[in-house]
């Protein structure tokens, strides 16, 4: 479904990612992990079009997307939580969610009528974009804040916004970069309950950069590992944890962290 081919940015000397090259099949959640500064979210970022690779291409079902910016992607099938809540911070909370899911609907070509205006069928789809807003909003448990400006929100709640937003996107590939950072114990499980019902649709990929390896390892498929912007490992989690060179690079030093 999605891939990399060499894919490589160099910030002056400084090669931040390093031909990474790395296919993503749906039905999987692939954990992106390696000390800080190995380069995962300048991978991320490379892969939903918030920079420019040096070199390299990434493709989406074949489909070459690495000349196109961001929101292009985003209509394409890449999504990717931390960005969405930027879109209408004075809005409220169920106009954030009701609006994504338009825009979904949009680029669907089930925006609404083409030619006249059928005020019937703008009612009736205005309804169903708000029940299913409703419906979002109660699974990440902000149903109470569904009237509070976006940008009202404290850090936790955004961070399940961000969550409702991508769901309400519906994208072929979802991206999760350290979604639970910042959040208390209490709303934690939302999220982590969130991705274990995504990943039982089988039909989406699944990208998440994690410090958390309790969380890793229990929500992964299949674990790669940066280094340095290179890939140094990738496999089964059990097999991937259990390697000398991520116990090198990476996992011991987590091991001394709080999870």
């Amino acid at each position: 479904m999605l891939e990399t081919k060499d894919l490589t940015i160099r910030f002056g000397g400084h090669v931040a990612v390093d031909h990474v090259s790395c296919a993503f099949k749906p039905g999987t959640l692939t954990a992106i992990v390696g000390p800080n500064g190995a380069g995962k979210t300048t991978y991320f970022n490379l892969i939903s079009g918030q920079l420019p690779a040096s070199e390299g291409r990434v493709l989406l079902d074949g489909e070459d997307l690495t000349g196109l910016p961001a929101p292009l992607r985003t209509r394409r099938g890449l999504g990717r939580a931390f960005q969405l809540t930027q879109l209408f911070p004075n809005l409220s909370v169920r106009e954030n969610v009701r609006l994504a899911i338009q825009a979904r609907e949009s680029g669907r070509g089930k925006g609404g009528p083409m030619g006249g205006l059928d005020l019937w069928r703008v009612w009736l789809d205005r309804q169903a974009w708000v029940d299913e807003a409703e419906a979002l909003l109660a699974q990440v448990r902000l149903a109470d804040k569904r009237d509070v400006a976006a940008s009202a929100l404290p850090h936790g709640d955004q961070r399940k916004l961000e969550v409702a937003l991508l769901i309400a996107l519906d994208p072929k590939v979802f991206m999760f970069d350290e979604p639970t950072a910042g959040m208390s114990v209490d709303d934690v499980p939302v999220i982590l309950d969130l991705i274990r019902s995504l990943k039982q649709r089988r039909d989406c990929a699944i990208l998440l950069v994690e410090h958390k390896m309790d969380v890793v390892r229990e929500l992964s498929d299949r674990i790669i590992v940066l280094h340095n912007g290179a890939l140094v490992a990738d496999g089964e989690p059990a097999a991937v944890i259990a390697s000398p060179v991520v116990q090198q690079a990476y996992l011991g030093m987590a091991a001394e962290e709080p999870a």
